[in-house]
Parts: structure tokens; sequence; C-alpha cells
């Protein structure tokens, strides 16, 4: 194992709360968005589309969002609006969609239309 030098690395006690959350929910929403195909040309035939993959991911992303909202100052608007993109894409993307309300992360968020 080598060593990094000291200035690489950042101990977690240094980064400033706002910065973890806003990294995972990035993590949460890039994850869930190859879940949904999003990153290829065809999404629906995709071979890394998993929608039950999807829901799970989206649904842990509102939930962090929301539990965590007060904190997030300017980076809240945009989470949000990527938690809301990712909904309406997994909204079109069912073959049976989820009824108002009922789809990923929606028990957090409201209905997503």
């Amino acid at each position: 194992m080598t060593e990094q030098p000291e200035g690489d690395v950042r101990e977690l006690a240094e980064i400033p709360a706002v910065e973890v959350i806003s990294r995972a929910a990035v993590m949460l929403m890039s994850s869930a968005a190859e879940k949904l195909g999003l990153g290829d040309d065809d999404p629906e035939n995709s071979p890394r589309r998993d929608m039950d993959e999807a829901r799970r991911l989206i649904t842990a992303l509102a939930g962090l969002i929301t539990a965590s909202v007060e904190y997030l100052g300017p980076h809240a608007g945009p989470l949000r609006e990527g938690l809301q993109s990712l909904q309406k894409a997994f909204r079109e993307s069912s073959a049976i969609p989820d009824a108002p309300g009922a789809g990923p992360g929606e028990k957090y968020t409201g209905p997503v239309h």
C-alpha cells in the first residue's frame, strides 16, 4: 500500500455536512439514471435497465433530500429538480405506471405528475 501525500486526502471530519449529503445525492441520482437506462441511446432496451433497482434508488434519494432539505441551502433546488426528473422518467418508463402518490419516493415528496 502506498502512502498518499497529505494534501491529496481530506479527512472526513473536515468535509462540511452539506457536501457529504450533496455527494451522496448525486451518487444516488447517477445510479438511478443508469438503472433507468438513461445513459444509453435506447433506454427501453438498455442492458443496465432495472426498474426495481431504480425504484429503490429514487426512494432513497427522496428520503435523503426530504430529511436534509433545511441544511442544503442553495443546493436544495437543483437536487429537488433532479429527483423530480428521475421520478417523471420512472413514471414514463413504467409498463404499468404507479398510481399518483405511489411512485418511487412519492411518499416523501408527494405525487409527481
